[in-house]
């Protein structure tokens, strides 16, 4: 059996609620990374001790926090949403073409909005872990990713 530590508890009344939205352009099928956004947003926010909360406004495609070190892991990872959701298994939804209906299974999968803890106005990311846009549609597309932090800023 592990052992578990628990830091310091600190609290900190939520005195802001910065919101900005980032319109990316990606390329088709595969992972656009957002995480120097992120860092600008916060920023510019003056961002101090918080939550960074991100809501990508679609539905055919998603955000997920992934390694940012070794582009290998997206083209594993685009290799793995086609092998669950193919663009050829018979799809009754297909409005939008062939890879509509697996795009949208795939954001089901990963999912629509993220949040990320903030302390000492940087995000709490692990090392190598980057935040992305994850385009599940075969051509590109301008994807809206709504920015809010919830917390203290540093004064003017």
């Amino acid at each position: 059996m592990g052992l578990s530590h628990l830091s310091t508890i600190h609290v900190e009344r939520i005195a802001s609620i910065t919101s900005a939205v980032v319109t990316v352009e990606t390329n088709g099928e595969g992972f656009c990374e957002i995480t120097s956004d992120a860092v600008a947003f916060l920023q510019r926010a003056a961002a101090k001790d918080g939550v960074l909360l991100l809501f990508l406004r679609h539905t055919s495609a998603s955000l997920v926090i992934q390694e940012n070190a070794d582009p290998d892991v997206q083209t594993d990872l685009v290799t793995a949403l086609k092998r669950l959701a193919p663009a050829d298994a018979g799809w009754v939804h297909q409005v939008e073409g062939p890879d509509d209906m697996p795009a949208h299974i795939k954001a089901m999968l990963t999912g629509a909005c993220l949040h990320v803890p903030v302390a000492g106005g940087k995000m709490q990311l692990g090392t190598w872990q980057g935040i992305y846009v994850a385009e599940h549609r075969a051509r590109p597309h301008a994807r809206e990713v709504v920015l809010q932090f919830l917390g203290v800023c540093e004064e003017a």
